[in-house]
């Protein structure tokens, strides 16, 4: 998706969306040269609660969630500069000796741009790739010294966020009681204790390309270049099935095709993933009946909010959840 222009600026002086984008001019631009970026690679690619991305020619600018954890952000923001997971993430890019650290009170960090999966060709979305980096990431051991020092993955808390964000949102709506009785199948606390690396939000929009040319090495084609992960603000310790639950709560609710998600488990299993073993849904099953709530109470909250009412797959998620309350397997 191309980015969107800026805003006006406010008569009273520029606002975050605007002191992000002059972050991201100077990092694109550190020598103070003038900008020739061309206006299809400057602008915003998102502004969300949870996130907002400037583009500015072949770098982004980040503005992370308010409330953001400090030293959690910093742990995350290392682990992925880290070169132990070199190969998994893309890293980040140090910010402009000028630059805050921080605008409107939310963490900036500054990434190479990387063209992500396109959603208008959804046969050529890079599942085994995808399951060959999360395998990768979980069997990589976190470096010397650091496991006291990353935080838990989020997967987990978010859950229990999006039921509460339902619940105060759309206490009334009629489906509201279906999703709650879904979550009552999903136990308490952790079901493994396993503490490995984990992405904790991963899904085909967390994936792009790794377009920077290497030192000493030929320019390489976009189609060319490897694909990496992005998003640390979930990134920590925990159990490594959350990763795959996303996809398997999918499958399970039949959006996934069973053929993809045959390519996608099989190539994790193949790269020696260890989220799983012979009975994957052994494994799977609390991590994908979580992320179906997930799914679901956001659908309801947003609807809500945004007074429509639920497209296609988001009936279909309410619908698995009447599937998951109805055989209390929890």
């Amino acid at each position: 998706m191309p980015p969107t222009s800026l805003p006006p600026s406010a008569p009273d002086g520029p606002g975050p969306l605007h002191r992000l984008a002059a972050l991201a001019h100077t990092a694109a631009h550190p020598s103070g040269d003038s900008c020739r970026c061309a206006g299809a690679l400057v602008g915003v690619l998102a502004d969300r609660d949870d996130g907002t991305v400037v583009r500015h020619g072949g770098l982004v600018a980040k503005a992370h969630a308010p409330g953001t954890d400090p030293e959690a952000h910093r742990a995350r923001l290392a682990l992925a500069a880290h070169q132990d997971v070199g190969g998994v993430f893309l890293p980040p890019v140090p910010l402009p000796r000028t630059a805050p650290d921080a605008v409107g009170g939310r963490p900036v960090t500054v990434w190479p741009y990387g063209p992500p999966v396109d959603p208008e060709d959804p046969g050529a979305a890079p599942w085994e790739e995808a399951a060959r980096l999360l395998a990768l990431l979980h069997r990589t051991p976190p470096p010397p010294g650091w496991s006291d020092r990353l935080p838990d993955m989020r997967a987990p808390e978010k859950v229990a966020l999006a039921v509460e964000r339902m619940r105060r949102t759309a206490p009334d709506h009629p489906a509201t009681t279906t999703v709650l009785d879904a979550w009552g199948t999903v136990p308490d606390g952790p079901a493994t204790a396993h503490r490995l690396l984990c992405h904790g939000d991963f899904h085909l929009g967390q994936l792009v390309r790794d377009t920077r040319r290497p030192a000493g090495t030929a320019a390489r084609s976009e189609g060319d270049a490897p694909w990496r992960l992005i998003d640390i603000d979930d990134l920590g310790l925990g159990d490594p099935a959350w990763d795959l639950a996303r996809p398997a709560a999918w499958f399970a609710a039949g959006l996934l095709p069973p053929e993809v998600w045959t390519r996608f488990l099989g190539a994790y299993q193949e790269a020696g993933g260890p989220a799983v073993d012979a009975e994957p849904w052994g494994r799977l099953d609390v991590p994908a009946r979580a992320l179906t709530v997930q799914t679901a109470a956001l659908a309801l909250a947003k609807s809500t909010a945004e007074r429509r009412p639920l497209d296609e797959v988001e009936e279909v998620m309410i619908d698995t959840c009447a599937r998951i309350a109805g055989h209390r397997t929890g």
